[in-house]
């Protein structure tokens, strides 16, 4: 009898991450959920009233690298090798790279978003690759494709994950392991109510859920959603600098560190 499949998803305890789990659970799946607020997370199971047999939670902070790679190595150990890895958690700060204390801030998101995806990937390759099968998923951004004033961190740590995980594909690419790129758009979380300008095509939590689930499922190698915000995407690609720059001056900035 086949074992029922097992999904490992950082980040979970809210937003993006949450709505991945729910979804995935509903879709039969095991969950390994890794959060830092692991109350957090535990109390969201039990008031979902989630089967505890199907479920195991792992305190994580994708920023330390041997914290993650240890959450991965007890999933192994306690669940086996995941169907599906998906790297979401991540953050995204505002900064001015003419504070002192903002480059402390890119640090940090460069930490948790790039080299955090990395080590929730690395725990898994090896059985992955023995096996011959098995998902690894990238949260990246539609962030990431051109730069957005007073969000260098972000933008770039995002536009980085983009391009990890494309070469992580090429190289996977005989083992059998799939690398799947998804880049949100604006989507309704916790996280994107804190901005402070238009938000155009904004999706709830558990309708992305959905269109990513979906796009795991096919072995999609790179999906923007919503779709529309692909196309803005492609269009924003191509401006040329002077009307890029034109279009979003005095665009509000994200919130810096501390800022109301």
């Amino acid at each position: 009898m086949a074992m029922t499949p097992l999904v490992f998803i950082t980040g979970a305890s809210s937003g993006i991450g949450q709505a991945l789990a729910w979804r995935f659970y509903q879709a039969g799946y095991r969950l390994a959920l890794v959060a830092r607020r692991i109350d957090t997370m535990q109390e969201w199971v039990q008031t979902q009233g989630l089967d505890a047999t199907r479920v195991r939670v792992y305190g994580a902070d994708v920023a330390d690298t041997s914290s993650i790679v240890a959450a991965g190595q007890m999933c192994i150990r306690d669940q086996g090798v995941p169907d599906v890895v998906i790297a979401n958690a991540g953050i995204s700060v505002g900064m001015d790279t003419g504070v002192r204390a903002d480059l402390e801030v890119m640090a940090r998101t460069f930490a948790t978003n790039n080299l955090g995806l990395a080590a929730t990937f690395h725990p898994f390759v090896d059985g992955m690759c023995k096996r011959g099968t098995g998902k690894l998923v990238g949260i990246g951004s539609v962030a990431g494709i051109r730069g957005l004033p007073g969000h260098g961190a972000y933008c770039a740590s995002k536009a980085a994950a983009i391009a990890y995980c494309e070469s992580l594909r090429g190289e996977l690419r005989a083992s059998g392991i799939q690398v799947v790129t998804l880049c949100p758009g604006y989507i309704d979380t916790p996280l994107t109510r804190q901005n402070r300008y238009a938000m155009p095509f904004l999706m709830p939590a558990h309708k992305f859920a959905d269109r990513a689930f979906e796009a795991i499922r096919s072995g999609a190698s790179y999906r923007v959603i919503p779709w529309q915000m692909g196309w803005v995407a492609k269009l924003l690609r191509v401006l040329p600098n002077a009307l890029f720059d034109k279009l979003l001056a005095g665009r509000p900035r994200k919130h810096r560190e501390g800022e109301d």
